[in-house]
């Protein structure tokens, strides 16, 4: 980020490792690639502060869920929220036992606004699979055609 747009923002860019090390909060918003996958593990979750919690409501393999039940249960870090799992619906051994985590049923989309577009994208993607177009929002659209 370019210095004036933290000035004017009021923010200061940090890499990972201070920013796990000085956040109260760590909330985490990225997408599961292969480079995120267990993005917060068993060191990361050790450079965090003990009063610190950790919330995600990305996707559930970007924590390494053992490694959150071990970091709860021995109080390395304070709590967590969790609104995806690694392996959902499955949850991982321990983590419903814990007293320090709040679990959600992946809600994170759940507004009025959001549903309501999720319906309509859905309607307007069969719509145009009938006209034999491709969805906008279809990711294979070759294989549905036959096309290689």
């Amino acid at each position: 980020m370019d210095p004036s747009q933290e000035k004017d923002l009021k923010v200061s860019f940090a890499p990972v490792d201070v920013l796990l090390r000085e956040a109260d909060f760590v909330s985490l918003h990225v997408p599961l690639t292969p480079r995120t996958r267990h993005l917060i593990g068993s060191r990361e979750l050790q450079s965090m502060k003990p009063s610190a919690c950790l919330i995600n409501t990305a996707r559930g393999a970007v924590v390494d869920e053992k490694a959150l039940v071990k970091a709860l249960r021995e109080g390395v870090i304070h709590a967590a929220g969790l609104d995806v799992y690694e392996n959902e619906p499955a949850l991982s051994p321990g983590l419903v036992e814990l007293e320090n985590v709040v679990l959600l049923p992946h809600v994170g989309s759940a507004t009025v606004e959001t549903r309501t577009r999720m319906a309509r994208m859905a309607a307007e993607n069969l719509l145009a699979g009938l006209k034999g177009e491709p969805p906008a929002n279809c990711l294979n659209w070759m294989a549905i055609n036959g096309m290689k």
